[in-house]
């Protein structure tokens, strides 16, 4: 059933419907193909996919940090493809979306764009400011996003976080009270929105309590029916009631007892729905109970929880008759070559519609709610790119965007303990700091930080848990008036950290991953003996109650984002607001959005 387009006087075929329903990652690009894995940025839009995204009528595109490289070149870039999809046979124009969260998750450069220190640093300032910081980092973080030409942004997330070990929502997760992420959320979508960006919230129906990173497997939560309400579900639901946001993203994860129907997987076996297949998630509860009339998305389709389980196809046929509107990432293109896998993809879903497994009405009717999103937000309304480009200089991390980013970050330390006065540190000149850190940068993060603030010449020394010389740790602990600790969990991948340097630096004392909290709580000990210690809960604040009780004082910043300055200087927000606290010039405002269990501080 063709339908009319709000952009274009002709109707929109099946392949077209379908096509606006595929949302594209172009994160590396290849001209030719080779047995390595292609791994070159894509940066400009070669040809060929200028002509896929034209000839396919493709609904849209995420942006990683591999293509964001600076102003002038996303702004181009973002043309580049406006362009190519006004020349397909609809002349619709592209979703150009992005996760750019906050904190841990930015894909834009740090020292170019405000990524601010994140969800849960603004959890800690609710009690003290309320949504404002929600309000004013949306609104910044949008502001930003719209004059580089990106119009949809995948946050914020409105997961409850309520598992320590949930490795991959944690900090991303502004509290553990469902109404205080509700609250939160809906400043930061009514604030995305009225800027121009479509908000996508995520991840239905919730990812807080899961131990299991969808990206690597597929959790399952087993809350009961009531406890998924009460909790998971909770802020969608007030957030659809109060400003229902433009998008929706769904959540890789079984839900047993939401719908326990199974479906047969690549390797022929039955197994439960995730949330993103299933039509009593995705339709029944989701569109019918919680009356939510927008745009749905799946999380990104190339995530083990559900490429593990079906094949490309396979995984866009389930999601589509689930009743999602867009697949993100269904294919991967890197080489020209690939992109005769969307023409096989369409067809496939082309022929899902003639048998009967995909129904013509509801793809018509989901292509209706896309076209109708991308009307009432005016996406076809591209600025010059000359202006936009000093536009966007103007705008993007100028000295107010880079001072509020300062305010969160101080508002958020929080205080857990502070015992015989430890804080703020007494310096007297020349006094020796001792400080232990996941990697030499924060170290260096650390020093600046302090000595930027201090009125004192100070000498400093560093452990980096990748790895370090025990027998000179123990000396630099007993020569220090003080030692400062930091520690950030779960643990930091690779790409975090910023290389694998300090293995490189002292491959004598290099620490795996698994070694590193022992290696911490043994510098812990040493110190506790005679030297004060402030211990520093870098992310979540959860490892507060392993490694606290060794410290005399505890602090927590939630982030320890670093941002590269032009001449090697290496800090970030949450280290000055940390060095701002240590030395007293500023209080610790903040409070703990979660529980710590068994910490022994009062």
């Amino acid at each position: 059933m063709p339908i009319k387009s709000s952009f274009a006087d002709s109707a929109l075929s099946l392949k077209q419907q379908l096509g606006q329903k595929l949302m594209l990652d172009l994160r590396y690009f290849c001209q030719q193909g080779s047995s390595q894995r292609c791994r070159t940025p894509l940066t400009e839009l070669p040809d060929e996919l200028a002509k896929a995204i034209s000839r396919y009528d493709i609904g849209g595109v995420i942006l990683f940090s591999e293509n964001t490289q600076n102003i002038e070149q996303i702004i181009n870039l973002n043309q580049q493809l406006q362009q190519a999809a006004s020349k397909s046979k609809s002349g619709l124009p592209l979703f150009i979306s992005i996760d750019q969260e906050g904190g841990r998750v930015a894909r834009l450069p740090r020292d170019v764009a405000t990524s601010f220190t994140g969800n849960m640093s603004i959890g800690a300032t609710y009690p003290e400011h309320g949504t404002y910081f929600a309000t004013q980092t949306a609104n910044i973080l949008a502001t930003e996003l719209s004059v580089l030409g990106i119009n949809v942004n995948y946050a914020p997330t409105v997961d409850v976080n309520m598992n320590p070990d949930n490795p991959v929502i944690n900090v991303r997760s502004f509290s553990e009270s469902p109404d205080e992420v509700a609250a939160m959320g809906a400043a930061q979508v009514i604030e995305f929105e009225k800027n121009g960006i479509i908000s996508a919230i995520k991840h239905f129906p919730g990812h807080g309590d899961t131990n299991v990173d969808s990206h690597t497997g597929l959790p399952k939560v087993m809350h009961s029916k009531e406890v998924i309400y009460a909790q998971d579900l909770a802020p969608f639901k007030q957030i659809i009631e109060q400003h229902s946001p433009g998008m929706i993203m769904t959540a890789h994860i079984q839900y047993p007892e939401l719908d326990s129907s199974t479906l047969t997987n690549v390797d022929g076996k039955q197994m439960i729905k995730p949330a993103t297949m299933s039509r009593k998630i995705m339709t029944d509860i989701l569109r019918d109970e919680l009356n939510y009339q927008g745009v749905v998305v799946t999380d990104a389709l190339d995530m083990a929880g559900i490429s593990h389980f079906f094949s490309p196809t396979q995984a866009v046929v389930n999601t589509f008759a689930a009743g999602v509107d867009i697949a993100l990432m269904p294919i991967e293109i890197r080489t020209p070559e690939d992109i005769n896998k969307l023409d096989a993809l369409i067809d496939s879903l082309v022929s899902a519609v003639k048998t009967g497994q995909l129904d013509a009405h509801e793809i018509a009717h989901s292509t209706q709610r896309i076209t109708s999103l991308k009307h009432q937000f005016k996406l076809n309304a591209l600025p010059n790119p000359i202006n936009a480009l000093a536009n966007a200089k103007h705008i993007i991390g100028n000295k107010a965007h880079r001072e509020l980013e300062a305010s969160l970050a101080l508002a958020a330390i929080t205080q857990i303990r502070n015992n015989n006065n430890t804080l703020p540190l007494k310096l007297g000149a020349d006094k020796h700091i001792h400080i232990i850190m996941p990697d030499t940068r924060k170290c260096m993060a650390m020093q600046q930080a302090i000595s930027a603030l201090s009125s004192q010449p100070l000498s400093f020394s560093c452990s980096s848990l990748q790895g370090f010389d025990p027998g000179e740790a123990q000396r630099n602990i007993n020569q220090a008036s003080i030692v400062i600790a930091g520690n950030a969990t779960p643990n930091q991948s690779a790409v975090e950290i910023g290389g694998m340097d300090d293995l490189a630096d002292n491959p004598n004392f290099a620490l795996n991953n698994a070694e590193q909290p022992k290696a911490l709580e043994s510098l812990l000990k040493m110190a506790k003996q005679h030297t004060p210690t402030v211990f520093i809960s870098l992310r979540a604040p959860y490892d507060i109650a392993q490694f606290g009780h060794y410290a005399d004082a505890v602090l927590a910043s939630y982030a320890y984002n670093i941002d590269v300055d032009k001449n090697e200087l290496v800090s970030g927000p949450a280290f000055t607001a940390l060095a701002k606290v240590l030395l007293g010039q500023a209080p610790a405002k903040g409070q703990l959005p979660v529980t710590i269990k068994q910490s022994k501080s009062h």
